[in-house]
């Protein structure tokens, strides 16, 4: 039978293998973090890691400073959207969406009329300011009710847009803060400028009948 002292002398290899499977633990433990820092920040952009990077939903009056810039139409500013129009316009207007090119209802419309917020009413633009740029959305190279390069007596407003990851210009209706489209600088003359409109934005109501 063995005896207590190779009992202890048992117990103490059992006790140095523990602590031994401890320390190699640890040792790898601090390595495997100590690597992971280093791969993650050799491998993946610093801006991709920060939370400030990731995108935030941007709310449809979240910027207080932008409301001086608009002119509120006071009944629409607690219309439950969301009722009122379909889930694309809704998408659209509200969440600042785009719709795919070439499916609009009025990208090949010709009739002679105007151009109107789906959300508001607001007329926004008039068939002989429309053109065929090819681009897969209705186009326009002025604004309802702009005098040459002045705008400030239209219903629609530029505001600048980085969330494409460039900077652009985003148009929307001033009455109701709802996303149009954008703005570029490649219309025709005579302003030069491009206003790429979503269909699902506007209504159109016929010359006939107004």
């Amino acid at each position: 039978p063995p005896t207590s002292g190779s009992r202890c002398e048992a117990l103490g290899v059992v006790f140095a293998a523990a602590a031994l499977h401890r320390s190699i633990t640890w040792t790898m433990a601090r390595f495997v973090a100590r690597f992971s820092k280093v791969f993650l920040r050799e491998s993946f952009p610093r801006a991709i890691m920060t939370p400030k990077s990731f995108p935030r939903p941007r709310g449809v009056h979240a910027r207080v400073g932008l409301r001086s810039l608009t002119r509120y139409d006071e009944t629409t500013v607690n219309v439950d959207w969301q009722k009122k129009l379909t889930p694309e316009q809704y998408f659209v207007t509200r969440e600042k969406g785009t719709e795919l090119p070439f499916s609009g209802i009025h990208l090949n419309n010709t009739e002679q009329g105007t151009y109107h917020c789906v959300c508001c009413e607001a007329v926004l633009f008039s068939s002989e300011t429309k053109y065929d740029s090819g681009s897969g959305w209705p186009s326009f190279w002025q604004i309802h009710g702009a005098v040459n390069n002045d705008e400030s007596n239209t219903n629609a407003l530029r505001r600048p847009d980085n969330s494409m990851g460039s900077t652009g210009t985003e148009l929307i209706c001033k009455k109701c803060d709802a996303h149009l489209g954008h703005v570029f600088d490649d219309g025709p003359e005579p302003t030069g400028h491009r206003f790429c409109i979503n269909s699902v934005a506007l209504t159109f109501k016929p010359k006939s009948i107004q």
